[in-house]
């Protein structure tokens, strides 16, 4: 990758000499004199006087899946979090069982928000404001310590409780509108808990606009040249399951060990479990967390793993720039996708990839009305 993207920008630099339009990745322009640390906070800064999601064709609901919320670490038993995804306000929890425990997070009673100075007793949750005591599985309301009795609007289902599954080192929660039940687990990827390989090396970033355009990007394939500086677009293998998709991408690639069959694959379970495997070069696992907050925003963290034999060795700097190279081609997507359109009737012509198969494949991950056709138009 590395290699490809250096040749890229050597045929940018042949090109410009008699070509007066834009450089190709002229979208990087935007960051390439910032310091290390201005680049960690233009990452996540707000986006400020940006158009509203319906401006943006954004307004179309969130498409259903598991989703991660945070690393299992990150919430200890007796812990309570306030979050907000998918447009809603949600509260998380430890019980003393070690169980994590998700649900809306108003109180039925006065409106309390849960996640701000609730409290955990047992496995039950407490509100802050009247001590009202919730059950994350059942929903509903299990004790009032000042009352002898429990309103019967509470003793049922009062509450929306989220899925959670504790997988690969990270805390899952499955999204549908209506509350449907998961068709599909999270995948378990065995290098996220090999001792072999190495704690997570994270990196975030809050992008302005919608997870189905960033999926689409993967097969998007001229982008590659116009927007990353790779000399040719990748040639990818593409596979479509009932719920997951694959492309695997095959190169020579230069290494100090000479030139090397690479190999990367990426993998999607649904929506929201997004993962790429590096082979060849260094081995390298990357975990693609990326979570509606709002129709128009996304909560990205990249946790990549390595074996510790590689980044301990003489393979350590190829295996940071690795990691590097991946981390700057999101920043240059970024640059566009954060004021990017959803086109619904795009026009695509030859060479554009299957941006019309992925389309089709994508609407199954949204509920009934929501989403929007797959449909465009091929131009030959």
């Amino acid at each position: 990758m590395t290699a490809s993207a250096t040749h890229g920008a050597d045929a940018v630099k042949d090109a410009a000499s008699t070509d007066a339009r834009t450089a190709p990745v002229a979208a990087y322009q935007v960051i390439e004199n910032m310091t290390k640390e201005e680049i960690a906070a233009w990452r996540v800064a707000d986006l400020p006087d940006r158009p509203s999601a319906a401006a943006r064709n954004l307004d179309i609901g969130f498409p259903c899946g598991w989703y991660p919320l945070m690393l299992c670490d990150e919430l200890a038993v007796g812990q309570v979090k306030p979050l907000r995804y998918f447009a809603q306000d949600l509260v998380i929890w430890r019980g003393e069982d070690g169980k994590a425990r998700l649900m809306d997070a108003y109180c039925a009673h006065l409106g309390a928000h849960l996640g701000h100075g609730g409290k955990v007793q047992g496995n039950l949750l407490e509100c802050p404001f009247h001590a009202w005591r919730y059950d994350g599985d059942e929903g509903l309301v299990k004790e009032i310590p000042y009352s002898t009795v429990i309103p019967p609007q509470v003793k049922r289902k009062c509450k929306e409780t989220w899925p959670i599954q504790e997988k690969n080192r990270i805390i899952w929660t499955y999204y549908h509108p209506e509350g449907e039940e998961p068709p599909y687990d999270v995948v378990e990827l065995p290098e996220a808990t090999d001792p072999e390989w190495s704690e997570f090396d994270e990196v975030r970033w809050t992008i302005f606009g919608s997870i189905q355009n960033m999926a689409e990007n993967g097969v998007d394939f001229p982008h590659f040249t116009y927007i990353h500086g790779v000399a040719s677009p990748p040639e990818a293998e593409l596979t479509w399951g009932e719920w997951n998709r694959e492309g695997i991408v095959r190169a020579k690639m230069g290494t100090p060990k000479g030139v090397v069959d690479g190999k990367i694959t990426s993998i999607s379970n649904g929506p929201g479990q997004n993962w790429v495997r590096f082979e060849g070069i260094c081995e390298t696992l990357l975990i693609a967390c990326i979570t509606p907050v709002e129709l128009d925003k996304l909560e990205v963290r990249y946790f990549y793993t390595q074996p510790k034999s590689q980044i301990e060795g003489p393979m350590a700097g190829l295996a940071r720039a690795i990691i590097k190279d991946v981390n700057k081609q999101l920043d240059q997507d970024k640059v566009v996708w954060d004021r990017m359109k959803f086109t619904p009737d795009a026009i695509i012509c030859k060479g554009d990839g299957p941006i019309p198969k992925f389309r089709q494949f994508y609407a199954r991950y949204y509920a009934e009305g929501q989403g929007v056709p797959g449909s465009v138009t091929v131009e030959a």
